[in-house]
This record gives structure tokens, C-alpha cells and sequence, in this order.
């Protein structure tokens, strides 16, 4: 009988933790660095570089680490806590079976409870960062060999603290060893950063007005795809467990299945509440979300991010002048590393032509809308805990070949450390560097980040001017005085 016990617990035990990895795969953009690195869905022979080929320059474009919840998403924590007591207390007044709900929820209170702040590095994301410069440096050695200068190793920043405190612990790790600084011999560096309001680099969205518009208006429409999904398991997690839930509920339940199982390694709680399928919709609806108002769901959400593109090539090009010239080590630069967030990582795959299957590079050429990813179970690319998880990095790779009759400058991509292929460069990811310009960048470069982001925008101003005056006249004549209103601030 023991051993009948001992059996049934080991069994438990192994269907539990790979129900429990397989929920970690499944976070969206909320997945933390290492699990989206196991995940293996798409196999890829990647290119061997030739031995007469080495590495002269490397970009690198990198989201920020894994992050605390920002301060709005911790206040619907707080909120939910005091709707699910409002449930429970509903349904034992009313009689309701109460065995088929789990433990935690009665007494749950939000991990976040009475924290002020949100949004920073939390640990687990400096030691992604630390240790992804780390394996840069190593995997480069030919590239990060000179001395430190900011004009060698340039480093850039968002102004949002997570973004350069990503930056300082990369740095940490890719310079360690280099100075002279405490125990682990650490050594002071630069980050730039350009102010929040004029960073077209890597805050582009931030800066690009007709993004904003569109936006605004896709957003509700956004909802309306996803809300179907939300009613569906609602009305299951209703009948399951015998509570009222509403679909909020279910969307707060599914942000801290989330939360728990990518900060706190949590996953018998709020991710318990889920059925595999169910999960895999939901995943889906936060892959659908991004891909609307991030990716390929319209050209102007990535065709915004041409002021990085044309840094990129441009730092490419002027490695190539340095090496074509003989400029002396330690005097051009080696690398160019950026870190941003999400609506930085997402274009800039797009810009670059990644996770595309089939005639969709064509498609996006032709600035011609790609058919939505598909609902589960039917398989997808496009997946966020892949495109872009926290950590998540697109590194640019810039070889010099010699004896090479077609081409002496390449461009390899690694996505997530990961060599990728490049749909427009024939499906390999060590491509021509004339052809990467002009077969994956010249169709986007043809766009000014102006053109695209403020056409049209004075006359739609002079416009809404127009009729914001007539309405603040009417309002004072019918109302018999003045209203202030508080603009919402936005949670980034």
C-alpha cells in the first residue's frame, strides 16, 4: 500500500512540473529569458561561417529584463483581492459547493500588497542582463578584446529606469574583469540616453503621432477579437468552480497566472485555475494583441522604427570604412548596444523581416496586410514568449570574408543568441551585406520617420482645435462654468 502512495505522489509530482514548465512557455511577452530559450518548436540549420570570415562590428538591440508589475497593473491586484473575497463570501451565503475550489484562493492577498512603486529590474532580470553581456563578450572575444572607450563600446539607453538599469548590469557582465573596481575587478562605463521626448531611436512610438492615433483606435477593436476567447473561459472557470466571475476577473486571473509564474516560480495558484487549452488561448489573444498594435498587423508599427534601421547600416558602414581604410584598434567602433522594451524588439524584428513564413516577406514589401496568427491548436510563428520575451535581444553581426568571390561583407542575426533566418535574404541567416540593404532595408529606408509618423497630423490638430473651441463655448454657455479635467497619465 506504501509503495501504491509513494507511486501515485512520484506520478503527481512528474505530471505537475511539466504541466508547470509547459505554463512558462506560454506567458507571452511576460516569459522570462531562459524558459523562452528552451523553447524548441522550429528547427533551423543555421549557416557555418566560413574560417576566412571574422566578425569586425556587432549591433545589438535588446528589451529590457524581466520587470516588477507597474504600479496601475499592481492596483488591479489589489482590486481583484477584494472581488474574489466578495465571491467566495457570495457563494457560501448561497449554499454553493465550496470543495472544488483550491486552498489559496480564500485569504489571497496580492504579492505586490502596499508596494508604491512598480515597473523596476527586479533581480531576476539583472541577472539576465549580467550574464547575457557575459556570453556576448565570450562568444565576440575578437570584437571586445580593445580597451574600453564609449566611442568603441557604445551603450544606449531608454530613459525608463529599467531600460538603463538593463544596460548597467549588461554592461556589468561584458566588462567584468576590466577595471580595477571592488572584488570583481569591475570597471565604471557610459550610458546614453536621449530624453523621452525626442527619442525617435528607440522610443519611437512614444514620439510618432499618427502611431498614437491609429492606436487609440485599434485598441477597442482589439478587444472585440479577444473578447469572445475571455467569454468563453469565463463562463468554464464560472461553471468549474462554482463563482460569479466576470470577464475582468478572468483577465486579472490571467495577468497573475503570469506574474506568478514568471517573477515568483508560482504556478499551482492563479495559472492552476486554467485547463492546458485554455491557457493556450489566452497566450494566443496576448499574441494576437501585440501583433495588431506591435508587429505585422500594419505597416506604420514598424515602418516607425526607421531611424534605428538607419543607424544600424550606418554603423555597419562605417566599420566597413574602417576596415577597408586600416583605421588602428581602438580607434573606430566595435559595437553598438541599445536597450529598450517591447515596442522597440517587436518593430525592429519586423524592420529586419524575422518570423516570417512562406510569400509573407513579399507581403510586407508590398506594404500588404498578413493574415492574423492562428488560434490554437493550429500552429503559429508568431509567438511572444519567442519574439519577444523579457531580455529579449536581436544581435546583428557584421562579418569581413576574405577570399570570398561573391561578397566580403556579411550580416548574421541571432534572435535571442539564436541564429534566425532572413526571409529576404533566401531563408539563411549569414547573408550579403549588399543584399541585406537592399533586399530587406531599402524597401523601409525609402520612408522618413517624419512622413510616416506627422503627415497630416496639422491639419487634423487645426481641425480638433476648431472643434474643441466650439465645444468649450457651448459647454460654458449650457453648463454655466468651467470644468478642469485631469489628462490620464500613462503607465509605461
Amino acid at each position: 500500500m506504501a509503495k501504491i502512495v509513494f507511486m501515485l505522489l512520484f506520478l503527481h509530482c512528474v505530471v505537475f512540473s511539466s504541466t508547470a514548465e509547459d505554463v512558462r512557455q506560454h506567458l507571452s511577452t511576460v516569459t522570462r529569458y531562459h524558459v523562452s530559450k528552451d523553447i524548441k518548436e522550429n528547427t533551423f540549420d543555421s549557416s557555418k561561417i566560413p574560417d576566412q570570415c571574422s566578425p569586425i562590428h556587432l549591433n545589438l538591440v535588446a528589451r529590457h529584463g524581466t520587470r516588477a508589475p507597474t504600479k496601475k497593473r499592481m492596483k488591479d491586484l489589489e482590486i481583484l483581492s477584494t472581488q474574489l473575497k466578495s465571491l467566495l463570501q457570495n457563494a457560501k451565503e448561497k449554499g454553493s459547493s465550496l470543495e472544488k475550489l483550491p486552498s489559496w484562493l480564500w485569504g489571497w492577498s496580492s504579492p505586490w500588497k502596499g508596494k508604491i512603486k512598480g515597473g523596476e529590474l527586479i533581480t531576476h532580470g539583472e541577472d539576465e542582463m549580467y550574464n547575457l553581456g557575459s556570453r556576448i563578450r565570450d562568444r565576440f572575444l575578437e570584437l571586445f578584446s580593445d580597451e574600453y572607450h564609449p566611442d568603441v563600446y557604445q551603450i544606449r539607453a531608454t530613459q525608463i529606469p529599467r531600460a538603463s538599469a538593463s544596460a548597467v548590469a549588461f554592461g556589468m557582465g561584458m566588462f567584468s574583469g576590466r577595471g580595477k573596481l571592488g572584488p570583481g575587478n569591475h570597471r565604471a562605463f557610459a550610458v546614453l540616453s536621449e530624453s523621452r521626448a525626442s527619442d525617435i531611436m528607440l522610443r519611437f512610438h512614444d514620439c510618432c503621432q499618427n502611431y498614437k492615433v491609429y492606436r487609440k483606435q485599434q485598441e477597442p477593436a482589439v478587444y472585440k477579437f479577444k473578447e469572445p476567447v475571455l467569454d468563453e473561459i469565463t463562463r468554464s472557470l464560472a461553471a468549474r468552480y462554482e463563482l460569479n466571475f466576470t470577464i475582468k476577473d478572468t483577465a486579472t486571473l490571467w495577468f497573475l497566472c503570469k506574474q506568478e509564474a514568471s517573477l515568483l516560480d508560482i504556478t499551482d495558484q492563479a495559472c492552476g485555475l486554467f485547463s492546458n487549452d485554455e491557457v493556450n488561448l489566452l497566450e494566443w489573444t496576448d499574441d494576437l494583441e501585440m501583433f495588431i498594435l506591435k508587429g505585422y498587423g500594419k505597416s506604420l508599427n514598424y515602418r516607425m522604427g526607421v531611424p534605428l534601421l538607419e543607424d544600424v547600416i550606418l554603423s555597419m558602414e562605417n566599420a566597413i570604412k574602417a576596415k577597408e581604410e586600416g583605421f588602428a584598434p581602438g580607434s573606430y567602433e566595435k559595437a553598438r548596444l541599445r536597450f529598450a522594451h517591447a515596442e522597440t524588439l517587436v518593430p525592429f524584428s519586423c524592420l529586419i523581416g524575422l518570423f516570417l513564413e512562406g510569400s509573407e516577406f513579399d507581403q510586407i514589401q508590398r506594404e500588404e496586410p498578413l493574415k492574423f496568427p492562428p488560434k490554437p491548436p493550429q500552429k503559429r510563428t508568431w509567438r511572444g514568449s519567442t519574439v519577444a520575451p523579457f531580455s529579449g535581444n536581436n544581435v546583428l553581426v557584421l562579418y569581413s570574408c576574405s577570399e570570398n568571390d561573391t561578397s566580403k561583407y556579411f550580416v548574421q542575426v541571432l534572435h535571442n543568441e539564436q541564429p534566425i533566418p532572413m526571409a529576404g535574404c533566401g531563408g539563411t541567416d549569414f547573408c550579403p551585406f549588399q543584399v541585406f540593404k537592399e533586399k530587406i532595408a531599402a524597401a523601409h529606408l525609402k520612408h522618413s520617420y517624419d512622413n510616416l509618423c506627422n503627415a497630416g497630423m496639422e491639419r487634423q490638430s487645426r481641425s480638433k482645435s476648431y472643434t474643441s473651441q466650439f465645444m468649450e463655448v457651448f459647454g460654458w454657455i449650457f453648463s454655466g462654468k468651467n470644468k478642469d479635467k485631469v489628462s490620464p497619465k500613462v503607465e509605461l
